[in-house]
């Protein structure tokens, strides 16, 4: 199981939207994936295997934290979504 955190400033509003759509496409393509939202300043503190986030917040991160971060422009385009999604799960070295 992959374990994902959806990020944003104070971990309610839009990283609930982020992690419906997160959700959805792993389920979609067969992968299990346990999505969980968080803010920013506990984010890095949580054990899991990825990031999404935004842009502002995403290189912030990248440089706290030794798992990838995936930087998602539009939490509300599913296809940009699932392109990240699958980025991910192609270059993912642990299985």
């Amino acid at each position: 199981m992959i374990n994902v955190q959806a990020i944003c400033g104070f971990g309610v509003g839009s990283s609930t939207l982020l992690r419906i759509k997160l959700q959805k496409v792993f389920d979609e393509l067969g992968v299990e994936a346990k999505v969980t939202t968080n803010d920013v300043t506990s984010a890095t503190g949580n054990d899991c295997d990825v990031i999404f986030t935004s842009e502002e917040l995403g290189e912030m991160l990248k440089q706290r934290v030794k798992i990838p971060v995936i930087i998602v422009k539009n939490f509300v385009d599913s296809n940009e979504i699932k392109t990240k999604v699958t980025e991910y799960l192609e270059n993912r070295t642990e299985v």
